[in-house]
């Protein structure tokens, strides 16, 4: 079994990931789709404290690029630019492309009844709720769960004590997207627009049939695809499958010659090396990577790989919270050195940063500089004017 020292492995998920690259000269819709090649996914997050998620890993790896690019690839159509992305459960709610639905059917026939045990509560309550939200969707097209609670003339107080405090039709139109029935051509601020696969997912990327052996198979290798080296818990997490479907999926990717067993020192885990995937002798540049980056979302392979503890702390009450509300690392020359604090405040113009923190070894004037650097690109990227600088955290008096 051929051996990697843990800086090498480090590197390797680095640049399979996008990082070290030079930036393109100008961004266009190809160069926004082309970071969804190498990380197959964007996860979807409904917090907005600085910029929604899915825009952010895109930003972080080409640097300013105009958001409706991103836009027009998932959520507009035509006969001219075809949509590319679509909307499914991945990595929890992600864009993915279009051309990878098919292999979420396994999923969605196990998500039939929802993702909640909630929705067979609904079901058994309004057997016909389904089908009357399918009947109106068909008639008037994409519309929110309220557009379509009002077609239905429904007037039914929401339920209490859920935490997203759902009405039954809007928990419907949910299970009908978990089960692959309705998916999302449009978001308007945010909020879903749901509508017939059919009229989202082309008619010959939604007829294709694929076993979920063979999908299984094609996730793995798309997961190891992104992480360049992976534990299999690491190409596991990465789609969010089950143990019982990746350990024969590696084996056989293993017997193909896709996947090569190595051993990483360091790593308590074996570990599997996607052919072809590079390993630089150098990582250079910077990146501020926000919480559901696709290179950080697995909070223990970042620990393995970057010896980097990284815990969001929205839910956290802020008098427990260790580093603050919507950190984001930073990424130097290949390594996470330290985590910012922050926050957009639009009305204002401002980039807020309440707290900046190095890890050990790096709380450094060049460390400082580079990190001032990045939130300057972010800020004017994000059309702010101001940074303004907290006082909490080792590398504040620095920057």
């Amino acid at each position: 079994m051929r051996k990697m020292t843990a800086a090498a492995a480090r590197r390797t998920a680095v640049a399979a990931q996008g990082f070290g690259r030079r930036r393109p000269a100008v961004n266009t819709r190809r160069t926004v789709l082309d970071v969804l090649a190498r990380t197959q996914v964007l996860q979807l997050d409904s917090v907005s404290a600085v910029v929604r998620a899915h825009y952010a890993p895109i930003f972080a790896r080409i640097g300013a690029y105009d958001r409706a690019l991103l836009d027009e690839a998932a959520w507009s159509d035509s006969a001219r630019r075809p949509r590319q992305l679509v909307e499914y459960w991945a990595h929890e709610a992600a864009l993915l492309p279009v051309e990878d639905w098919p292999l979420f059917r396994w999923r969605m026939a196990q998500y039939r009844n929802g993702r909640w045990g909630s929705a067979r509560t609904v079901v058994e309550r309004n057997p016909t709720l389904g089908k009357d939200i399918l009947d109106v969707i068909g008639e008037v097209g994409p519309s929110t769960a309220n557009e379509v609670e009002r077609h239905l003339e429904l007037d039914k107080p929401k339920r209490k004590g859920s935490w997203w405090n759902l009405s039954d039709t809007k928990l419907i139109c949910e299970q009908l997207f978990a089960a692959g029935e309705l998916s999302v051509p449009k978001r308007v601020g945010f909020a879903r627009h749901y509508d017939l696969t059919e009229r989202v997912v082309p008619p010959e990327i939604a007829a294709r049939e694929i076993p979920e052996p063979d999908a299984v198979r094609e996730l793995v290798l798309r997961a190891a695809t992104a992480h360049g080296i992976g534990t299999e818990s690491d190409l596991r997490d990465y789609y969010r499958l089950q143990r019982s479907q990746t350990l024969p999926a590696i084996a056989e990717l293993v017997a193909e010659g896709e996947l090569e067993p190595v051993e990483v020192a360091g790593w308590d885990k074996p570990a599997y090396l996607r052919a072809g995937a590079a390993t630089p002798r150098r990582i250079e540049g910077a990146a501020l990577l926000c919480p559901f980056d696709p290179l950080v979302f697995c909070r223990p392979r970042i620990e393995r790989i970057f010896d980097f503890h990284y815990r969001i702390e929205i839910y956290t009450p802020e008098h427990k919270r260790v580093h603050g509300y919507y950190v984001f690392p930073f990424l130097l020359d290949g390594e996470l050195v330290g985590r910012v604090d922050l926050r957009a405040e639009r009305a204002k113009g401002r980039l807020l940063v309440p707290g900046a923190f190095a890890e050990p070894g790096h709380g450094t004037a060049e460390t400082a500089a580079a990190l001032r650097n990045s939130l300057r690109e972010m800020a004017d990227w994000l059309e702010l004017d101001d940074i303004v600088f907290g006082e909490r955290g080792d590398l504040a008096p620095l920057l």
